[in-house]
């Protein structure tokens, strides 16, 4: 493994900002452009029984099957929140096999499910570790995600193995990385290369720090935010690792 692209996002199901209108062909062909070699996305459906028939060009296979089609080999999907009509969650899409994965439930409450997806990927014969989170709105829930996260690296991840932890933690206020930075020795891409973290709220012009990705084993060559493009209401972050 010389380099590695990285890239997270949330696709709001596949809406546009205040939802009005479809645009998972604009997003398939925003993440080819990215180039990522693996995708960390967030509020993924997985199943819908009515918006094909409300939209035209509606895809038929879930939207993780759509988006990585002929372009991203493995998918993983963790489904977290579950209602009539369908349900959504994380998703992981890799170039390199995913040998293994399982989604864990950090919901805080009954009101917002959310979910940890775990993956191994297997890159040049070793295992890198990508856990896809998407925490909750309140600052409460926050914490006690983060505690489940500490929890579960520090009981199923070896200290030595390479870990990403990607994804929409809803921590504007950043009150989550020094945690993670200390109980598990992972540090924010762009914290390390800018020295801050990257504005991605609102993507038409991001002024609020919501989504992270984290590194452990890798050094980052560079870092980008990719947003205004009116797709989601989140921009998506790019960053280039290099294992160290």
């Amino acid at each position: 493994m010389t380099t590695l692209k990285i890239a997270t996002y949330n696709i709001h199901k596949g809406f546009s900002q205040f939802n009005r209108r479809v645009v998972l062909h604009e997003l398939r062909e925003h993440l080819r452009g990215l180039d990522a070699d693996i995708v960390f996305l967030q509020e993924v459906q997985g199943a819908h029984m009515t918006h094909a028939d409300n939209h035209a060009n509606y895809p038929l296979a879930p939207q993780y099957e759509f988006l990585a089609e002929e372009y991203w080999a493995h998918q993983a999907y963790g489904k977290n929140a579950v209602y009539e009509e369908g349900h959504h969650g994380n998703a992981i899409l890799s170039r390199f096999p995913i040998v293994e994965s399982n989604n864990k439930d950090v919901s805080a409450h009954r009101f917002e499910s959310r979910g940890l997806l775990h993956s191994e990927v297997e890159i040049a014969g070793q295992r890198v570790h990508c856990l896809c989170a998407h925490f909750g709105l309140f600052a409460k829930g926050r914490r006690a995600q983060a505690l489940a996260l500490v929890e579960h690296v520090l009981s199923e991840i070896p200290l030595d193995t390479p870990l990403i932890i990607a994804g929409d933690f809803n921590d504007w206020r950043n009150k989550l990385s020094h945690t993670l930075e200390n109980k598990l020795g992972v540090q924010d891409v762009f914290d390390m290369h800018e020295g801050k973290p990257a504005r991605s709220f609102p993507a038409s012009f991001p002024l609020f720090k919501l989504d992270r990705i984290y590194v452990r084993g890798f050094d980052v060559v560079s870092c980008q935010v990719h947003g205004g493009r009116r797709m989601s209401d989140h921009a998506a972050l790019l960053a280039e690792l290099k294992k160290t």
